[in-house]
């Protein structure tokens, strides 16, 4: 059997099937939460600009847009985006998606370190995970070891963004949740917004596994080429 079969057999499987098992579970949890209302009628458009005003965060503006778990923050524009679902909804989920992308408004606002190293490292893992591929498989074609070395370190830099963006979702959603504590929304709100941040934190474990599994297929072509 080629060299690279075993590889992708060993890692690439292994990590789609990571990443399908993430995703499923994040959106199952998800859904769950969609159809339970906060008393209090919150809404997620409402409960991120809570959150923002409580840490007083008052440059960020708040919009929605269309699909479905499509939110995010912008830290150049400083806007906040909420699926029309999340923006509108009063419900657990809504409630906690918000208000954990207030928790990365606030990461940049306070410069939160993790955060800063991530935005530094951004344009190499970028471009440099797209090129790492090439590099590799040039380097190997034409027996130039340096070259392959080269697409290797690139793709590092993944690996390392993946790393960083553990600790930055996971700060996020405890900035989010104690927000959101101490008679905001109910003890069993609470509760549910802790499971659905929960089930998001997962879907950035299995990315971080994913793309580390792809590097180490990556390495293993790299160092294939030494052998030849």
């Amino acid at each position: 059997m080629p060299y690279g079969d075993w590889s992708y057999f060993m890692y690439v499987i292994p990590a789609l099937l990571i990443t399908i098992a993430a995703d499923i579970y994040v959106r199952s949890v998800y859904r769950k939460y969609s159809s339970v209302r906060v008393e209090s009628g919150m809404t997620g458009s409402d409960a991120a600009r809570m959150v923002l005003s409580t840490h007083g965060v008052n440059d960020v503006v708040i919009d929605h847009v269309k699909g479905d778990l499509t939110d995010y923050f912008n830290p150049t524009d400083r806007i906040i985006r909420l699926s029309d679902n999340v923006y509108n909804g009063a419900t657990v989920s809504a409630v906690g998606v918000a208000a954990h992308e207030s928790g990365h408004a606030i990461q940049y606002s306070e410069d939160y370190l993790p955060v800063k190293i991530r935005s530094v490292i951004t344009p190499v893992t970028k471009y440099g995970s797209m090129a790492a591929w090439p590099l590799v498989l040039l380097g190997v074609l034409f027996e130039f070891r340096p070259l392959a070395w080269i697409g290797v370190a690139l793709f590092g830099a993944a690996v390392l963004f993946r790393m960083l963006t553990l600790p930055v979702e996971i700060n996020a959603s405890r900035r989010a949740i104690a927000s959101l504590s101490g008679g905001i929304i109910t003890e069993e709100e609470l509760k549910g917004v802790k499971k659905v941040l929960t089930a998001a934190a997962l879907t950035y474990v299995a990315s971080f596994a994913a793309t580390l599994l792809t590097f180490l297929r990556i390495l293993s072509v790299a160092r294939g080429s030494r052998r030849r």
